[in-house]
């Protein structure tokens, strides 16, 4: 393995981070630019962990190559570095990290745990609590064969668009035997594809399926998050909605899934959700991003303690800066290349086109990339067009590479039908 992770202008692929299963090991690589020190760790089934430090490469890469690690290994990483809040740093090496790359995730959130990086007496003092029990934990996964590509993306004008939740769609379903119902099998079983052919569907848009988690004032009324919009992992598809297990077996039968719809000729579309991540404000959790580097992955103020918050969701990714708009792409072509979707919703566009003065602008790098990228090019965009934040909303100005929601049709049509069920 070379002293340093490759350097080049163009943006790295997703080949380059997470973890990569080779002939003897696992290459692990972390993109934590402010960092004095990160450690791999490596958990094993009874929660038992081996931490050993990474060695830092060029450009903020952090690396590590290990021997005997095999698909199916659990790990995490704990991010050391001052804590400093003023300038945007909490690194605090007590919480476990989720991997931003991770392709498969596990475990979950135990929100009574030390989740948060702070005390409960104050948001910009540390808390020293090892998290390590109390949060999702990343999966190695080996590569697989991507699912069949579909005979034909039909252009926009052809199509025919089913929304639909993973979950919902089939967990009553009578035809769909019950272990399956909810899961990325039963969404594919004969009897689900027959019904959407008949109907005329050419594409499903799946909500969110990049893996989620609750927030937690959510979870302080009893209740989860059902619909998705609160991502962890960009890479990895949400663990729960598999029938078998969530040690990569997710990776597999999602793929299995996108081959059945592609073979009915059926495209898939996923909602995706890169505006912000379920970590929330910089009250809420640290699970992944947070703990990397804050004032590098999300938005801050001009006081760089709290979060520009244009989503209404406590954090807003900033595209602005080239790595993070580099991670977010990375995800689109894994998504394509590997797990076979035929393009995106993007939920809340306008803030993945924010500048680095958190300003609207529709040339920026991540339309233009889109737009010319050999792979992303030639899939279907669509965007919700707009945010909370200053000159949001954006309808109608996303030019001709892109579909959009419209609200004002959307408003109007169902006024329509309403007047039309109740006979006025």
């Amino acid at each position: 393995m070379p002293d340093t992770l490759p350097t080049s202008s163009v943006s790295p692929t997703y080949e380059m981070f997470g973890a990569h299963l080779h002939d003897g090991g696992c290459r692990f690589a972390l993109w934590a630019p402010r960092a004095e020190r990160v450690e791999l760790v490596l958990v094993s089934f009874d929660r038992t962990q081996t931490n050993t430090d990474m060695e830092r490469g060029t450009n903020g890469a952090w690396q590590l190559d290990v021997p005997g690690v095999r698909a199916g290994q659990i790990y995490g990483y704990r991010v050391h570095g001052p804590w400093n809040p003023d300038d945007g740093m909490r690194f605090n090496p007590a919480k476990l990290l989720l991997d931003p790359y991770a392709r498969a995730i596990t475990a979950g959130v135990d929100y009574h745990g030390p989740i948060l990086d702070h005390t409960s007496q104050s948001n910009f003092e540390p808390d020293t609590t090892d998290s390590a029990a109390c949060v999702p934990l990343s999966i190695v996964v080996a590569d697989s064969p991507a699912p069949e590509p579909i005979a034909r993306r039909r252009p926009m004008d052809e199509s025919v668009i089913y929304e639909m939740h993973v979950k919902g769609y089939t967990r009553t379903h009578p035809l769909v035997p019950d272990h399956l119902r909810g899961t990325y099998a039963g969404l594919a079983y004969p009897a689900v594809i027959e019904h959407l052919v008949g109907l005329g569907v050419t594409a499903v848009e799946l909500l969110p399926v990049h893996h989620f988690v609750s927030e937690p004032f959510c979870v302080a009324k009893g209740l989860r998050n059902y619909w998705g919009y609160n991502t962890l992992g960009f890479f990895a598809p949400h663990a729960a909605y598999c029938s078998v297990g969530s040690l990569g077996q997710q990776v597999d039968e999602f793929k299995a899934m996108v081959t059945a719809f592609h073979r009915a000729g059926i495209e898939v579309i996923l909602d995706v959700v890169y505006n912000h991540t379920g970590e929330g404000g910089h009250e809420g959790p640290t699970l992944s991003f947070r703990g990397i580097d804050h004032s590098t992955y999300y938005r801050l103020n001009e006081d760089r303690r709290d979060d520009y918050d244009v989503t209404g969701c406590g954090n807003s990714l900033d595209t602005s800066q080239p790595e993070v708009l580099d991670m977010v792409l990375d995800s689109l072509r894994y998504w394509v290349t590997q797990m076979g979707v035929d393009g995106f919703r993007f939920d809340l566009a306008t803030t993945l086109i924010r500048d680095a003065a958190h300003g609207v602008d529709q040339n920026h790098p991540f339309k233009q990339a889109l737009a010319h990228d050999p792979v992303l090019s030639q899939v279907k965009h669509i965007a919700e067009p707009w945010d909370i934040g200053p000159y949001g909303y954006q309808v109608g100005q996303w030019g001709a590479d892109w579909s959009e929601w419209n609200d004002h049709f959307r408003d109007h049509i169902r006024d329509f039908w309403r007047m039309a069920t109740c006979g006025v």
